[in-house]
C-alpha cells in the first residue's frame, strides 16, 4: 500500500478505527478520532485567524499529544509547522522566530520568553479551541512541494539553519518506512522518545500513525532518570524502538533490559549517530529475537535514506556498521574534493539525490547555495559526511569531514579513534577529543572514556592495560597521548554524545 497524502491516511484512520489509541503518554490516551477531531478543530481555528498563506507555525513544547495534534492541525490548514523543543535556550527561541517568521506560534508548553511580533496561542487558549465544536471542510492542506515541516538545525557555528520538508519530501521516507526494507506492519506500539525537534522523531511517530500503531511517548523527565525509564519501559509493551544508539545505551546499563522483559519488542530502529559493534553486539544478545536496523540520513534528506538490518554476520565482517543500502528511489554519489566521483572501494563525500532531499534553507539562499544542487534532475544535497560504497553497493561510514584533524602531519578522523577505543574489553564508551595550541593546530589527542568495572587500583594502570589491548589494533600515531575517564559522557538534548561541548570543554571554551 503506498500512501499518497500523510493527512488524509491519518484521518482515514480516525473516521475508519476511531476507538484504536493513536498516541499513549504513560497512561494518558487519545485515540484516532479524538486525535482527527482535535486537529480539525485547531485547523478551523488557524484559517478562521487569516494568517499569511502559507507561512508556518512555530510550535513549542515537550512530548505532549497537543504536539502531534498542533502539526496535523497546521499541515490541514496549509501551513508548515516549525517544531521546538521545551528544552531550547531562549537565544534559539528569538533566531528561529527571525529567520523562520512564523506567522503564529502556539504555546503547549509556557515560552520561557515573551512574544510580541507574532499572535501566540497559550495552552489555556489551545484547549478552549479543541474543546469548541467547529465545521473544518480541508480545502488548503499542505500538499506535493508545499513545506510539512521545518526543523531547525544546531548549526555548527552562528544561526541555525531552517530545513524546509515538503509534503513530497515527506511521503518518499514515509513509503521506504513502510515499504519491504523493514518490514513495519500494522498496529505497532512503537517508543516515542526523541524530542521533536529533532527529526529522529518523524521516523516514530509518521510511520506509526500512518500504520493504526500507538505512539508510546516518553517524557524527557521519565527519559532521564535512569531509576524512572527502567521502571517504565516493561509497561510501554513496545514493538518497535526508534532511537539514537546513546539512548539504547542508557537502556542497556539496566541488566533488565532484555526481551524475556520485553517479549513483544521485535525492531530497533537506529539514526542520528554511530552504532557501535558494541551496541549492536550487547543488542542481538539480549535481544536474539529483534531485528536491528542500523540507518542513515540527515535533516535535508529527510531523517534517512540507507538502511540495513545488522546480524551476527554483519559484525563478524566489519570492524564497524555499514549505514546499509540506499533506498530504491535515491542516488547516492561518493565524490572527492574536487567533485569528481571517486571509484567503489575508494572514500569521498556523500552527495544525496532524490524526492526526499529538502528544497533547501528556509530564508537563506547562500547557504542553500553551498550546500544543495541539481543531480540528473533531482534535488540533490552535499552533506559533509564521508564513506565508501563497496563492490556489493553497501555503504561505509568514514565520519564527518569537519570531525577530521591533522596531528604531526597524520590525518585522523575522531569516530574512528573513538570506535577502535571501544574494542578494548576496558571501554564501554568512548571519544576522542583534540586539544589545540593557541594557533589552532592540534597539539594533543585526548580519549574520554567510560571504563568497564575493573579491578585497577589507579586510572593509570587502567590506562595501561587499555594501551595494551589495543597496540595490535591501533595505528600507534593514533592512539591518544592522554585518557580521562567519567561516569558517563553528556549527551545534547536530542541525546547524541555531545562531543562539540567536550572538544570546547579541553580546550578551555565550556
Amino acid at each position: 500500500m503506498t500512501i499518497e497524502n500523510i493527512i488524509e491516511a491519518i484521518d482515514t484512520i480516525g473516521q475508519r478505527q476511531g476507538d484504536t489509541v493513536a498516541y499513549d503518554e504513560l497512561g494518558k490516551t487519545q485515540t484516532y478520532a479524538q486525535l482527527k477531531t482535535a486537529s480539525d478543530r485547531l485547523a478551523a481555528f488557524i484559517t478562521q485567524a487569516q494568517i499569511t498563506d502559507k507561512a508556518p507555525i512555530m510550535v513549542y513544547g515537550g512530548q505532549q499529544v497537543e504536539m502531534i495534534v498542533s502539526f496535523l492541525g497546521s499541515a490541514k490548514s496549509g501551513h508548515a509547522y516549525i517544531p521546538v523543543d521545551v528544552n531550547s535556550a531562549s537565544e534559539r527561541l528569538t533566531d528561529i522566530i527571525e529567520i523562520g517568521k512564523p506567522a503564529l506560534v502556539i504555546a503547549v508548553d509556557d515560552l520561557p520568553i515573551e512574544i510580541t511580533q507574532v499572535p501566540v496561542i497559550d495552552r489555556t487558549q489551545l484547549d478552549g479551541i479543541f474543546n469548541t465544536p467547529s465545521d473544518f471542510d480541508m480545502t488548503k492542506p499542505v500538499r506535493g512541494d508545499d513545506n510539512f515541516y521545518i526543523i531547525f538545525t544546531s548549526g555548527t557555528t552562528g544561526k541555525p539553519k531552517g530545513v524546509q520538508i515538503s509534503h513530497n519530501n515527506l511521503l518518499s521516507f514515509a513509503n521506504w518506512m513502510l515499504g519491504e526494507d523493514f518490514g513495519w506492519g500494522l498496529g505497532n506500539n512503537v517508543l516515542s522518545q526523541p524530542p521533536y525537534s529533532f527529526d529522529l522523531s518523524v521516523m516514530d511517530w509518521v510511520p506509526t500513525l500512518l500504520s493504526q500503531g500507538t505512539l508510546k511517548a516518553l517524557p524527557k523527565a521519565a527519559a532521564d532518570d535512569f531509576k524512572t525509564l527502567f521502571k517504565t519501559l516493561p509497561g510501554l509493551h513496545l514493538n518497535k524502538w526508534v532511537s539514537t544508539p546513546s539512548f539504547a545505551d542508557v537502556a542497556l546499563l539496566d541488566p533488565e533490559f532484555t526481551q524475556e522483559n520485553l517479549p513483544a519488542l521485535n525492531a530497533f530502529f537506529f539514526c542520528g549517530e554511530v552504532l557501535t559493534t558494541t551496541t549492536a553486539q550487547k543488542l542481538i544478545d539480549r535481544f536474539p529475537e529483534a531485528k536491528i536496523y542500523n540507518t542513515y540520513g540527515p535533516t535535508e534528506a529527510t531523517v534517512a535514506v540507507t538502511g540495513l538490518p545488522i546480524t551476527k554476520e554483519t559484525i563478524a565482517n566489519n570492524d564497524k556498521m555499514p549505514i546499509g543500502f540506499v533506498k530504491s528511489d535515491t542516488e547516492i554519489i561518493i565524490q572527492d574534493a574536487d567533485g569528481i566521483v571517486v571509484a567503489d572501494g575508494q572514500a569521498g563525500e556523500i552527495v544525496i539525490a532524490g524526492p526526499s532531499v529538502s528544497k533547501g534553507y528556509l530564508n537563506n539562499p547562500e547557504k542553500t547555495a553551498a550546500a544543495f544542487t541539481i543531480v540528473n534532475g533531482q534535488n540533490a544535497y552535499k552533506t559533509g559526511d564521508l564513506a565508501l560504497r563497496d563492490a556489493g553497493g553497501l555503504l561505509h561510514y568514514k565520519g564527518r569531514s569537519d570531525f577530521q584533524i591533522k596531528l604531526h602531519g597524520f590525518r585522523i578522523e575522531l569516530e574512528e579513534v573513538a570506535q577502535q577505543l571501544q574494542q578494548s574489553q576496558w571501554v564501554d564508551q568512548a571519544v576522542a577529543v583534540p586539544r589545540y595550541d593557541a594557533d589552532g593546530k592540534v597539539k594533543q589527542l585526548i580519549a574520554i572514556l567510560v571504563a568497564k568495572s575493573n579491578h585497577f587500583e589507579k586510572p593509570i594502570l587502567l590506562t595501561n592495560a587499555i594501551k595494551a589491548d589495543l597496540q595490535n589494533i591501533m595505528m600507534p600515531y593514533m592512539i591518544p597521548s592522554r585518557f580521562m575517564y567519567r561516569d558517563a559522557l553528556p549527551l545534547t538534548a536530542n541525546g547524541k554524545i555531545d562531543l562539540k561541548g567536550l572538544i570546547s570543554e579541553v580546550n578551555g571554551h565550556a
